[in-house]
């Protein structure tokens, strides 16, 4: 069994390889003939299905949006629209935030039911200036995604900010772990916010850092503007 298994992983491997030394196309190809073109994108299109044919195996999985770049709630909300546009019933639960309806939040409720949207936070540390409230939240907001990580309601369970809540202190990546490892088999998870801990990231199956080049805030003195921040 685990010889079979070592040659599937063998066999995936030689097909990705083959995949990344053909190449995507385009002017990226040496050809100049059309022709020898239209053969090395057949070669290509060959190799795709074999990969594709090759991974059948479907799971929960674990997401992680790190990184000091904007954007990781965004890709969260649209994994969330992705997965209630296939009829399923999405969870999501804000650490942190709270205190302001956002748009995604007024633009989700008209999906109805199959939305249970949580924003359990009263804002930024600076702005609560109190860990004790700060601490109660969280474990308030913690409870709430166990409620929907141990149920099979919910095809995604989005928890939002939830690296920022550990990186602060406010909860155990044990007790985040244990939690994730208690949900059933074919439910997603994504977790967001900076600074998300290794041991997570060691557990995930899908890890994305989202890298921060520019932004207008910091260079240029701009506000958060509806539509792009909330």
């Amino acid at each position: 069994m685990h010889e079979e298994i070592s040659n599937k992983a063998i066999n995936m491997n030689n097909l990705d390889r083959n995949a990344s030394e053909i190449g995507m196309g385009g002017h990226l190809a040496p050809e100049t003939n059309e022709d020898s073109y239209r053969q090395r994108m057949q070669r290509r299109k060959e190799v795709q299905r074999q990969r594709v044919e090759k991974r059948k195996q479907e799971k929960g999985l674990i997401i992680v949006f790190s990184g000091n770049g904007k954007g990781k709630t965004t890709a969260a909300l649209g994994m969330a629209l992705r997965t209630l546009g296939h009829g399923e019933a999405v969870a999501i639960v804000q650490f942190i935030k709270g205190g302001w309806e956002s748009g995604e939040a007024k633009a989700l409720k008209s999906f109805g039911k199959n939305l249970c949207w949580h924003s359990l936070g009263e804002g930024f540390t600076w702005e609560t200036q109190d860990r004790v409230r700060d601490q109660e939240l969280v474990l308030n907001a913690w409870n709430c995604s166990l409620n929907y990580l141990q149920s099979a309601s919910h095809k995604l369970v989005i928890l939002d900010e939830i690296n920022v809540a550990m990186k602060l202190g406010y909860l155990s990546l044990d007790n985040v772990i244990k939690g994730l490892l208690k949900r059933p088999p074919m439910t997603h998870v994504v977790l967001t916010g900076r600074g998300a801990p290794k041991g997570l990231t060691d557990q995930a199956d899908l890890v994305t850092e989202m890298q921060l080049i520019h932004h207008p805030f910091k260079e240029q003195g701009i506000k958060a503007q509806p539509g792009i921040e909330f």
